[in-house]
This record gives structure tokens, sequence and C-alpha cells, in this order.
């Protein structure tokens, strides 16, 4: 994903600061497009361990595992 994908589109962005007005829209398009850039950042850095934990718990993990964002 590159930088310029991450984030709001223009228009979003425009819908944003109409509806809740230009400053605060401007401050969430902001946080979204900064949060997006460090899931991709955790992504990237994101290593697989070996659990060694009981089976019933390892259920739990592999849901983690494969969530998406």
């Amino acid at each position: 994903m590159s930088k310029n994908s991450l984030g709001l589109s223009h228009s979003a962005r425009k819908a944003l600061q109409v509806h809740v007005g230009e400053a605060a829209g401007a401050e969430i398009a902001n946080l979204i497009q900064r949060m997006a850039m460090q899931i991709e950042e955790l992504k990237r850095g994101k290593v697989n361990v070996t659990p060694v934990v009981p089976s019933a718990r390892r259920e739990k993990l592999r849901s983690i595992e494969e969530e998406t964002f």
C-alpha cells in the first residue's frame, strides 16, 4: 500500500470538513491517515511466533492472526 493510498480520498476529506467543520474535519482526516500509516508499519514489522500454549488457546490465537484491517 503506497503512502498516497493511505487515509481518505479528497472527496471524503472534503465531506468531513463540510459536515463537522473545516478544522475538525481536517483533524479527523489527519488522525485517520496517521493511524493507517501506523497500522502499515506494524504489519511490516510483524513476526510469526510459535505459540507455546495449551490447544484451547490456540484457536483464539489463530483467529487473532487471521484478522485483517
